[in-house]
C-alpha cells in the first residue's frame, strides 16, 4: 500500500465510524505492510487491523443493497 491508497482507507474507516490510524508497521520501510492502529505513538500503539476487520466483516452482513419484488396483496 501507498500512502494515497493509506489515505483512502484511512478515510473510508472514518466514514464507517471506525476509529484507528493507517500506518506501515515499519515507519522507516513504508513499501512495506501497512495496518491499523489505536494510536499515532509508534512506541505506544497497538496494532488492531483484526479487530477492524472483523467490525467491517459484520457490518457487511448487516448493511448493503437488498434484491426483492414488491407483491401487493389483493383486498
Amino acid at each position: 500500500m501507498d500512502e494515497d491508497e493509506a489515505r483512502r482507507v484511512a478515510s473510508t474507516l472514518r466514514r464507517l465510524g471506525i476509529r484507528g490510524i493507517v500506518s506501515p508497521e515499519d515507519l522507516d520501510s513504508p513499501s512495506g505492510q501497512w495496518r491499523v492502529y489505536d494510536s499515532t505513538d509508534p512506541v505506544a500503539r497497538r496494532d488492531i487491523t483484526d479487530e477492524v476487520l472483523a467490525i467491517i466483516a459484520g457490518m457487511s452482513r448487516k448493511t448493503g443493497p437488498t434484491r426483492g419484488f414488491v407483491v401487493p396483496i389483493p383486498r
